[in-house]
């Protein structure tokens, strides 16, 4: 094991727990450099079994033996570092989850493409900003059987550090990657491997989530949009069928990780 005490918290060996955002993390100039931050023993479990490679760990004294015992006896001979949990917080900025970080490499994303040669159920989201909906979206599609799960560009980074933890790791279990924008492209590109695209939108035109011929498609994508104003209109105009999950008690809407567990549950290969 390669522990090292933390003496100095202003170490740059230290600034990718530290001192870095999310942006800089990600290293959008060299995606090839990029890190993440795993947050807990089972989402860096998952994480590693999934075949993410570790950089760094940070974390509390007592879990060297404890928890992280068999974490760190799978990574080898990355540093380790170690501290109190009050050196930790004063490190970072915040009380770590269960006392254990990981840096990992970012992975090289695969095609559309490849993506979805062999997929029967795909979610496609568009602008949804929020790490906590794309946890939660991302873990009720590990749960429910989604194929794979597609982001416009403008979506929040599935490995934000708080999306990770919301997903509770399922973002390594379920396979994703970036899309062109809806309208100029990538609706066509979606149609083009086979699959009709099911906006999910309150419109007057718009079919019941249980209606029959959802369910009959062979490849569907659930197209989901950004908290507050949902799917753009030109992305609803371009889609093969517009779909709604009925409220009731004068409620207008459901939250979008919400209604991504229902829109996944309800339109499941049968």
């Amino acid at each position: 094991m390669n522990i090292i005490e933390i003496t100095d918290i202003n170490s740059p060996e230290l600034d990718i727990y530290a001192r870095l955002t999310e942006a800089q993390l990600r290293n959008r100039l060299e995606p090839e450099k990029g890190i993440f931050i795993a947050e807990s023993p089972k989402v860096i479990r998952r994480a590693l079994a999934a075949g993410y490679t570790p950089v760094s760990m940070l974390m509390e004294r007592k879990h060297i033996d404890g928890q992280a015992k068999d974490i760190i006896e799978h990574c080898g001979d990355i540093p380790v570092y170690t501290a109190d949990r009050e050196v930790l917080a004063g490190l970072t900025g915040y009380t770590l989850t269960r006392g254990i970080l990981c840096a990992m490499k970012r992975p090289a994303l695969p095609a559309v493409r490849e993506l979805c040669e062999n997929a029967k159920r795909i979610a496609v989201l568009e602008g949804v900003v929020d790490t906590t909906n794309i946890g939660a979206i991302f873990r009720s599609a590990a749960a429910l059987n989604i194929d794979a799960v597609l982001l416009t560009p403008t979506c929040c980074d599935p490995l934000n550090r708080r999306a990770v933890r919301v997903s509770m790791g399922t973002v390594f279990q379920i396979p994703w990657t970036h899309i062109d924008n809806l309208p100029t492209g990538g609706l066509g590109q979606l149609n083009g491997l086979g699959f009709k695209t099911a906006a999910m939108a309150l419109s007057d035109n718009s079919v019941s989530i249980d209606h029959p011929a959802l369910t009959q498609e062979k490849k569907l994508a659930i197209v989901l949009g950004t908290e507050g104003d949902g799917l753009a209109h030109d992305t609803i105009q371009g889609c093969d069928y517009t779909v709604k999950i009925p409220m009731a008690h004068g409620v207008d809407s459901l939250n979008v990780a919400a209604a991504s567990a229902v829109a996944f549950w309800e339109l499941r290969v049968k």
